[in-house]
């Protein structure tokens, strides 16, 4: 589970066998202060892959910028690159998505069919630091 934005628009795609697959990257953040008391700040960069639906309604949604909470499981892949040395892409594989954009830039959630709805998160400011109290699940 992650809170981030996305660094680029998102690059919507089809396979040969017409699956809608999804690709782009969100960026979250963490500050904190030092022993020295000074604040410090470290911003990491995650690599996304949405497939069928939720890729076509990220795809139509989401823009660079837009901030998201996605659920999803770690997988790593890799192969050999042109020069024959193995390489190695850890990627976030999503399940859920909820915008967390304000109403009226889009903020929605989307859950696949089968699984019962979250609450939608409340309106705040979600620069501030993360309550565990409100996070609805």
């Amino acid at each position: 589970m992650i809170i981030g934005r996305l660094t680029r628009d998102p690059e919507l795609k089809n396979t040969p066998s017409g699956q809608s697959v999804v690709s782009f990257s969100v960026a979250t953040g963490t500050t904190w202060v030092d022993q020295s008391g000074q604040k410090q700040e470290k911003t990491e960069f995650h690599n996304v892959v949405a497939w069928r639906k939720l890729a076509e309604v990220i795809g139509q949604y989401l823009k660079k910028g837009s901030k998201v909470y996605l659920e999803g499981k770690l997988q790593t892949r890799e192969w050999a690159g042109q020069d024959g040395v193995k390489k190695y892409r850890t990627e976030i594989i999503v399940d859920n998505m909820i915008m967390l954009d304000s109403k009226g830039s889009g903020g929605g959630s989307y859950e696949p069919k089968g699984q019962s709805s979250s609450s939608s998160m409340p309106d705040e400011n979600f620069d501030d630091e993360i309550k565990v109290e409100n996070i609805p699940f």
